[in-house]
């Protein structure tokens, strides 16, 4: 994985050239002042047409026991994922980072995802959105599989849109049970110039419509269960 240290100030356009050749910014932790750009020797993405459904995945997803709202709350989602946890001991979201995303935001090239349950934020992730591609960036949960449920929303609501590529910046194992799989970077390059240069439609479905889990299922047709 390739680093290099920032030595300027970052800006908003400059992040979102940066994703546009294939880099992203990350700190060593949230305590870190500092930025680094990573340009990974293998990126993971999502096909948009292999997403990796279970059997009791698809079930909580039809069952609509999550409240899905689309960029309802930024400053709790990036805030929910800076945190903390038992699965983690650190993350890479300091106060830069939380600040420029949240400019994107207002600017309308970063999107979340949310699961609510009973009034409260279960789960859900955030991304950049440019051309018909769109980077995820960081995901959580408080509930079992709310994470997961916004995961597949917003891949059902990629494809609806017409979106070529779903980036994942790295690869785990969580993230290859639901179907991420690990290209090369000269791979990928190729993959996210196409992508760049196409028109896509995030708001296929607009802000307020309440899209349920059985269409969220219907619009990845190609999925497995």
């Amino acid at each position: 994985m390739s680093r290099a240290r920032d030595s300027f100030e970052i800006t908003c356009d400059i992040l979102l050239r940066a994703y546009s050749i294939g880099l992203f910014p990350m700190a060593e932790s949230a305590d870190d002042p500092n930025l680094f750009w990573v340009d990974p020797e293998f990126r993971g993405v999502f096909p948009l047409d292999g997403m990796i459904v279970s059997r009791s995945l698809a079930k909580a997803i039809r069952s609509d026991r999550f409240e899905i709202r689309v960029d309802h709350d930024f400053d709790a989602v990036i805030e929910a994922c800076a945190r903390a946890n038992e699965d983690r001991d650190k993350t890479w979201i300091n106060a830069r980072i939380k600040s420029l995303y949240r400019q994107l935001f207002d600017m309308g090239h970063v999107h979340t995802v949310e699961a609510w349950s009973e009034g409260e934020l279960a789960g859900g992730l955030y991304g950049v959105r440019l051309g018909a591609a769109f980077f995820g960036e960081s995901m959580f949960h408080r509930k079992t599989d709310a994470s997961k449920v916004a995961l597949i929303h917003l891949a059902a609501r990629l494809a609806q849109g017409g979106f070529r590529l779903l980036d994942t910046q790295f690869i785990t194992p969580h993230l290859a049970s639901l179907g991420a799989v690990e290209i090369p970077k000269e791979a990928y390059r190729r993959r996210l110039a196409d992508a760049i240069a196409g028109q896509a439609h995030f708001w296929t479905w607009p802000k307020d419509y309440v899209v349920t889990g059985r269409e969220a299922l219907a619009a990845l047709p190609n999925s497995m269960r």
